[in-house]
């Protein structure tokens, strides 16, 4: 019998294409000259550019393949601010006012793209059904607990605490002990989100020019030159906003982002009963080990949207979807023997700060890093990106002063990353799981 992750039926396109297929935009001429040339037409690049273009400012989004083709279009759709660090850890290192304001600005990148995808009509299916952070060990659930007492009272924090004697009212597994859930974090589905964003920015104004790639950044005057294959565009500011995607056009900035991937599979269509046994509250998870899972409910079909880090190096899906699949009915018994229709994978980009970083280098602006944050963080920070550049006074933000770092001989070539990912792996082995 076939294992269900190596059907040969399985497409190896993420499951949100079927809704959103990336659109086939008109390659357009370029103009001489622009305003504001965008590299990047993600999320951030494109909340960016839509705010240019609605102030009249004549912008150009560049992207090497077609529109979103990127994690913004393959990510899991959670809305939310999970940081990699703990509170504890960030505290130690920026002291108790510094970390509520990083968690504040969390909240407020959440409540911004909620408020956009309303404001602006977007049908992604926004689902504001909130978030379980699931504790994989009884110490973690005490430390979540810890914690919210403390954001409750400095950041106004809207969250409870779940026991695991509770934890089956939320999530159909014992798997975990309890959990935080957090009421402001929300879903949706990212690629409908991306089309909408691209949608209104075009109507706008901006430009996009999908398959025409960055090949050159070069100061001239007061501006720069956009080097390209289909001709060169004078800009008289730059934003980059390439995250998982940045490359050498960009050295200095690509070596201060960790690029990795992150692989994804969905289930066939299940019965409605069974996904209201594994999430009957549709919350969107994500738990506390050190190679986070997260857990979802696709929100057009009844099918499970399960994802992570199952492989030292960057690999196939074909060869992922299985490691997914066994780490997914190890959770959920109940699904081992259902289908897998599609499995794929996309790259996110960390910063060493384990931050999403937002400033000024060589005179261009950049939003990278999204630290696993996207969805909310770099559709808000675009936004404040395009801010600055008009001039406004909503632009602050808590990453503003933080040092956005590298380390000595990296040049973006992640070569390290297997040994980071199996340490990472033995302390998760190592965490103290009591027997069940």
């Amino acid at each position: 019998m076939t294992h269900p992750a190596k059907d040969p039926r399985i497409k190896y396109d993420p499951y949100w294409w079927e809704a959103a297929p990336r659109p086939d935009l008109p390659v357009p001429d370029l103009p001489a000259k622009a305003e504001v040339a965008v590299v990047g037409s993600g999320y951030a690049g494109l909340a960016c550019a839509l705010r240019l273009a609605r102030a009249g400012r004549q912008v150009v989004v560049f992207d090497a393949e077609a529109a979103g083709w990127g994690a913004s279009s393959r990510n899991q759709g959670q809305i939310g601010a999970v940081f990699k660090r703990s509170f504890k850890q960030m505290v130690d290192t920026y002291g108790r006012e510094k970390t509520f304001a990083i968690y504040r600005d969390g909240q407020r990148a959440v409540a911004f793209v909620k408020d956009l995808i309303r404001e602006e009509g977007i049908d992604c299916h926004l689902e504001a059904n909130g978030r379980l952070v699931l504790a994989y060990t009884p110490e973690h659930y005490d430390t979540l607990g810890r914690e919210l007492e403390v954001l409750r009272k400095e950041v106004g924090y809207e969250a409870d605490m779940v026991p695991r004697a509770e934890q089956r009212n939320e999530i159909g597994t014992d798997f975990y002990y309890g959990a935080q859930l957090r009421h402001a974090d929300a879903s949706v589905h990212g690629a409908l989100f991306h089309q909408g964003l691209l949608d209104r920015a075009v109507q706008a104004g901006a430009t996009v020019a999908p398959h025409t790639p960055v090949t050159g950044i070069h100061r001239q005057d007061s501006g720069f030159v956009i080097e390209t294959p289909r001709g060169r565009v004078a800009a008289d500011e730059v934003v980059i906003a390439t995250n998982g995607y940045t490359g050498s056009v960009t050295p200095d900035l690509r070596r201060r982002v960790l690029s990795m991937g992150a692989y994804i599979i969905a289930t066939e269509p299940l019965p409605e009963e069974t996904i209201r046994a594994i999430n009957p509250n549709r919350r969107v998870c994500s738990d506390t080990r050190k190679l986070i899972y997260g857990i979802r409910v696709a929100p057009d079909q009844p099918r499970m949207i399960f994802g992570g880090r199952p492989a030292m190096t960057e690999t196939d899906p074909k060869k992922t979807a299985p490691l997914l699949y066994e780490k997914m009915t190890q959770i959920f018994p109940q699904l081992d023997g259902v289908g897998i229709t599609h499995a794929w994978t996309g790259f996110v980009a960390f910063t060493f700060r384990f931050l999403p970083s937002i400033g000024k280098r060589d005179g261009m602006h950049y939003v990278l890093g999204c630290s696993g944050t996207g969805v909310a963080a770099h559709t808000w920070l675009g936004d404040r990106i395009a801010g600055r550049i008009l001039g406004a006074n909503d632009t602050e933000t808590a990453y503003d002063d933080i040092p956005f770092e590298t380390r000595p001989f990296y040049n973006g070539n992640t070569w390290f990353l297997s040994a980071v990912v199996r340490w990472y792996r033995y302390k998760d082995r190592m965490a103290h799981r009591p027997a069940a």
